[in-house]
């Protein structure tokens, strides 16, 4: 049975693929308009992550004869749903050539790479959490206007997480598309079905774009999704030359950018899918599951116009409800990882709050100054610290 596919191994690819992309493609659509994107950009978004996402799994699984599973950044699309809005689609798009150049120079530098292993996790995740809270917090505006369909999604959330964790996203998916098509006005056009194309996009550079996206995109990707990629495929005793393959996600990203390929990483959650027991007796087979995954994210690709079609039809309250519920386990998870040591509690907590301030100023986003603020305030107590014990 070496040389062939099993039945566990195309089930936990393409349960890979669905948990990955329904729990977040609406965020990612919603990252696409804010940057300025038309349907048919949006559209491209999504053939270019489809198709990035797909060759690469491929790519890596086969050459390594390993699970690596990539995955577009999540953390990084809700990034952008924030601070992508006073920018134009083009400035934008130097933004994520940016973020890929940071990423290709992290990748091939031993030294940059333990710099940025030293910024203390508690911060990456307190920016991230920053960055997530507005997002998880429309989940209880929406009932002010829409009190039922709050408690239905929020009831099913709760049951769903204990019962049918797994397979919680797919059946909010079903569940809003349902809600979608209630609310919806009568005469409300059909799905649309068709072929997807790329749309170019000719970048400009801004100095302004690039420290207030590319930066901390390149940062939350780097921290918050490649470091905990690499600590999966460790902690299943799978060893790929990281270097090799983080030079491999920087370089795709710098080519399918001007197409809408905001940024990949190694996934992590739906990689450890691929590689759980279950997969595979053989450890060394378990990497048809991440060929699987590669196959279904070629096909999610091809179905782009599509899935563009059912979620901008949604109404506004539908999208809300499902982004904010898909990215309160991030945030849970974010906080605690902020807020275990007692000794980076203050500047974990001053980064979150300015973090989700919104604040801009000097045309740098609030989770730079987030950032910013935590590394100063964790030098001011811990050098505070030090004068308290030498008296």
């Amino acid at each position: 049975m070496a040389g062939y596919f099993r039945i566990s191994h195309i089930a936990a690819g393409l349960t890979a693929v669905v948990v990955g992309y329904s729990s977040s493609v609406v965020i990612v659509i919603e990252a696409a308009r804010q940057a300025g994107a038309n349907d048919a950009q949006l559209i491209s978004w999504l053939l270019i992550l489809g198709l990035g996402m797909g060759i690469s799994c491929l790519y890596f699984s086969l050459k390594f004869r390993m699970p690596v599973v990539t995955a577009w950044s999540t953390p990084g699309a809700v990034f952008l749903i924030s601070t992508a809005g006073p920018f134009s689609l083009s400035d934008v798009t130097g933004a994520l050539i940016g973020a890929g150049i940071l990423s290709l120079i992290a990748a091939r530098s031993q030294a940059l790479m333990r710099g940025i292993e030293r910024i203390p996790p508690a911060l990456a995740a307190a920016m991230l959490a920053g960055i997530l809270l507005p997002y998880c917090l429309n989940v209880f505006s929406s009932a002010t206007s829409h009190p039922l369909l709050t408690m239905l999604f929020v009831g099913i959330y709760l049951l769903g997480s204990r019962l049918f964790a797994r397979y919680l996203m797919l059946i909010l998916l079903v569940v809003a598309g349902i809600a979608a098509w209630v609310l919806s006005p009568a005469g409300a056009p059909a799905v649309t079905l068709g072929l997807p194309t790329l749309e170019w996009v000719m970048p400009t550079w801004s100095l302004s774009a690039f420290i207030s996206i590319g930066v901390p995109l390149f940062l939350i990707t780097m921290l918050s999704q490649n470091l905990p990629g690499i600590s999966i495929l460790h902690s299943h005793h799978y060893k790929p030359d990281n270097r090799f393959v983080l030079t491999g996600i920087a370089l795709l990203q710098l080519f399918t950018a001007p197409f809408g390929g905001f940024m990949y990483n190694l996934a992590a959650i739906t990689a450890a899918i691929c590689m759980a027991e279950n997969v595979d007796d053989d450890p060394a087979q378990r990497y048809k599951a991440g060929v699987a995954a590669g196959l279904g994210y070629l096909l999610s690709g091809a179905m782009a116009v599509a899935i563009v079609s059912v979620f901008t039809m949604m109404p506004t309250v539908v999208t809300q409800l499902l982004a904010g519920i898909a990215l309160l386990a991030t945030l849970q998870s974010s906080l605690l990882r902020a807020l275990e040591e007692t000794h980076y509690r203050q500047a974990a907590l001053l980064t979150m709050l300015c973090s989700a301030s919104g604040l801009t100023m000097l045309g740098i986003s609030a989770p730079v100054w987030g950032l910013l603020l935590g590394v100063v305030t964790l030098g001011f107590t811990s050098g505070w610290k030090r004068q308290v014990v030498s008296r």
